[in-house]
């Protein structure tokens, strides 16, 4: 019998403006200006806030991971995340590349972790299907 998942966070932002406006969090944390990629505006974009929450929630689950399989982390873990806003005969898609740094660890136990991650990250089991997603140790 499976468990009715638990709510253990709803975060909620209002947008107007779309790729040119703000977008404000109910808490008042985030309060920022969009604007289109490449474009003259100085706000960030979807794809940039994507990035953010995905490396920073995998990182997490890099975490997890290695506490789990009793490894410790080094001290200067870190994801480079990139999102590409493709277009295509069908219209717009999204692919994204994880590039995680794990120094010190042996690239075996480090390829083990990353994968144990990418299983359990929110992000990336909604985004798992649904684009091209490559995660790279280097």
């Amino acid at each position: 019998m499976t468990t009715a998942p638990r709510t253990l966070y709803t975060g909620k932002v209002h947008v107007a403006g779309g790729r040119e406006g703000v977008a404000r969090s109910a808490d008042g944390r985030l309060d920022i200006r969009l604007s289109t990629p490449g474009g003259p505006g100085t706000g960030t974009n979807p794809e940039q806030l994507l990035a953010a929450g995905w490396s920073a929630c995998f990182e997490g689950a890099i975490a997890i991971a290695a506490k789990q399989m009793k490894l410790a982390l080094p001290e200067a873990p870190a994801i480079d995340a990139e999102i590409d806003l493709n277009v295509d005969d069908d219209g717009y898609g999204l692919a994204a590349r994880l590039n995680v740094v794990l120094p010190g660890l042996p690239r075996d136990m480090a390829q083990a972790i990353v994968e144990a991650a990418h299983r359990t990250c929110p992000y990336s089991k909604a985004l798992a299907g649904n684009i091209d997603i490559a995660i790279n140790i280097v």
